[in-house]
């Protein structure tokens, strides 16, 4: 008989709040629900609901994880009752994405921009400061002495061509940010790049030449002075945002036979004009201020500014701000050459791993020490987002509350000691790299890092252990029985070819804290269309209507996920084409369907493929090969071992 799920979905609708739900949908594994107050819900009460695996905000969703399959009977009982928007079913997956965005707040939609903005252009800010590193290395008066040289003896010639590497981003750095912005709002890059050379344009006396003296601005019609906008990363905010807005008001008005022509010239023509006519001189004045007031504060007395900025930071990350802080780095390196900020914030990952490691060693839970362990991997190179979900807000405050104290105290020392990266886009292990240029930055970041690490593990021990990583798994359900057991031996086969990838890596946090079961992941190799194949023989519980997820339930009761990409749902399977039918049985390596990698990353998201055992409980042991292997379609994936539980009531002692 079919259970009824209308006790659950009003359970789920109380905790969330009918009158704050502006909509809701489904994929595969969660409901996301479109929320008017986030912070009304109460996330451990909605946990605690049978049905519920946990929760996660993201992409502007509220997303409640209910697992393959059960999810649509649950969400299918919440659009029965009629008491909330349920906006769609199969064919309005984009309706979603669209009403969650409509639902964004200003901040949101100001971090969701320079993300989508910086993002792009932080590996190459990275390397050059990775090129200044070793060129301070080489050149290093110490160093060359170990080779009996000194700095003269490097020729001029060379230094010029090593200066090319080290100089260029940050010479053309608003090029490439006004390239980025015309990107995002969906202008064209070149025209947008086009503007960014003009505002730096070597003609143009540099503006910071103009403001200490060395240099005089051209005075336009005798009484307008025009400078460059070199090191100005405001200013070229504010270029891309006019020059594309511009483009598109021409293109929607521009007569299509001069379209070609007339809408980059009048782009161009009327971007420049705007910004050298008052506009750009203005939002330089503006962003030097911004500058002098976060260096005032990074430098307050005491630590003070440190303390406060590194304390605020794994709070900034946990609500999702934590992005405007990337504006201000790169305008603090295009300004200074040096980036004091990410040294404060760079502390926020080293409080972690100390959390992390103690909750591992004192944890007699498995899951516990798998999700501590994941997360302290995943940490060391900088990906936090399964520390902070999995580990410091999952069963108690305290460890969020170490992390935070720690992060601060690391910084303030820091900040004391004038420490400062040449770069950003490195965290925790290769964030090293940034300080290379300078042996006491080096040195002294070494030790408070490595001193924020061991604070943090031993504050956790201190009072932050979660009693519930105390108590070993199975003790409640095993008190009063006993058990006697078979072991049988099964495998999980890879349904794409590609390099493997631990689950702790993948970007989705759901997937990456276990909460859905335990598996593996794969970086599909075909950057264009994908074929996938049943990991294993057995009957299709669930085939997406987008394409975009396949549920598969084999002969001996194994339940496997295959989830094509992170987000695909809202792509509205359009990448995707099917192959089978839910309740069909496949025998492993037939086909289920395919996806195009390169229409998915074209649309922004991640192509990575999740192979998952959502019922991973009923398995004493669930091993994955190792990460970073590549592996052709239909070879071994998971190993799994069964066990299979016979339990004989006895009478309590």
């Amino acid at each position: 008989m079919a259970k009824n799920y209308e006790e659950e979905a009003k359970a789920i609708l109380k905790l969330v709040g009918e009158n704050n739900v502006d909509s809701v949908t489904h994929c595969q594994t969660r409901l996301r629900f479109v929320v008017k107050d986030r912070k009304a819900i109460d996330d451990k009460a909605l946990e605690k609901l049978p049905e519920v695996k946990g929760v996660f905000y993201g992409s502007g969703q509220y997303q409640v994880i209910i697992g393959t399959g059960l999810v649509n009977d649950v969400y299918a009982a919440i659009a029965k009752l009629g008491t909330v928007n349920a906006i769609y079913g199969k064919d309005d997956a984009d309706t979603a994405g669209k009403t969650s965005n409509e639902h964004k707040t200003v901040v949101q939609r100001l971090m969701a921009m320079l993300s989508g903005i910086f993002i792009p252009i932080i590996p190459v800010i990275a390397a050059t400061g990775l090129f200044l590193g070793l060129k301070s290395a080489a050149t290093n008066a110490q160093v060359l002495k170990l080779f009996g040289a000194v700095p003269s003896d490097i020729p001029a010639s060379l230094t010029s061509v090593i200066s090319v590497l080290t100089d260029t981003v940050f010479a053309f750095l608003p090029a490439l940010i006004v390239w980025s912005t015309f990107r995002y709002f969906k202008g064209t890059p070149i025209i947008g790049i086009v503007i960014g050379l003009m505002l730096v344009s070597p003609i143009l006396p540099n503006a910071y030449s103009v403001a200490d003296g060395s240099a005089k601005a051209i005075m336009l019609f005798g009484w307008l002075p025009v400078v460059g906008s070199q090191g100005s990363v405001l200013t070229a905010l504010v270029a891309g945002f006019i020059g594309a807005k511009l483009e598109l008001f021409f293109r929607r008005h521009m007569p299509n036979v001069l379209e070609q022509i007339l809408t980059p010239f009048l782009t161009m023509l009327v971007t420049f004009a705007i910004m050298i006519m008052g506009v750009g001189p203005i939002v330089h004045a503006i962003e030097s201020g911004m500058l002098v007031g976060v260096e005032a504060v990074i430098h307050l007395p005491f630590g003070i500014g440190g303390f406060l900025i590194g304390a605020a930071y794994p709070l900034m990350v946990l609500i999702g701000i934590h992005q405007t802080m990337i504006a201000i780095e790169t305008s603090l390196l295009a300004s200074t050459g040096l980036n004091p900020l990410i040294t404060l914030e760079a502390m926020y990952g080293f409080a972690n791993l100390g959390v992390a490691l103690a909750i591992f060693l004192r944890a007699r839970s498995n899951k516990a020490k798998a999700t501590s362990m994941g997360a302290f991997t995943s940490q060391l190179f900088g990906v936090s987002e399964p520390t902070l979900f999995g580990v410091l807000i999952r069963y108690n405050f305290r460890p969020l509350i170490v992390t935070v104290l720690t992060s601060g105290i690391g910084a303030a020392i820091l900040s004391m000691l004038n420490v400062a990266a040449n770069s950003y886009g490195l965290a925790v292990v290769p964030s090293y790299l940034m300080y290379i240029y300078n042996g006491h930055a080096l040195l002294w970041y070494t030790i408070v890092s490595l001193g924020t690490v061991v604070a943090a593990f031993v504050a956790t021990n201190a009072f932050a252990i979660p009693k519930e990583v105390l108590t070993p798994d199975g003790d409640v359900e095993t008190a009063n029985a006993v058990i006697s057991s078979t072991v049988s031996d099964n495998k999980v086969y890879a349904p794409v070819g590609g390099e493997t990838v631990a689950l702790d890596q993948v970007s989705d946090p759901v997937f990456t804290s276990g909460m859905m079961g335990e598996g593996m992941a794969i970086k599909p190799a075909e950057p264009g269309i994908n074929n996938v194949y049943a990991p294993q023989a057995g009957t299709l519980s669930v085939v997406a209507d987008t394409g975009h997820a396949y549920g598969l339930t084999t002969d001996d009761g194994m339940e496997i996920l295959v989830h094509l990409g992170i987000d695909t749902v809202n792509l509205k399977g359009a990448p995707f084409t099917v192959a089978v039918k839910a309740g069909q049985h496949v025998n492993q390596g037939d086909l289920l369907g395919t996806f195009d990698q390169a229409a998915i990353k074209k649309a922004g998201l991640d192509a990575t493929t999740i192979v998952l055992i959502t019922n991973s409980k009923s398995y004493a042991r669930i091993e994955p090969v190792a990460a970073d292997t590549t592996v052709q379609a239909g070879a071994d994936l998971l190993a799994v071992q069964r066990e299979d539980v016979k339990v004989e009531s006895v009478e309590p002692a």
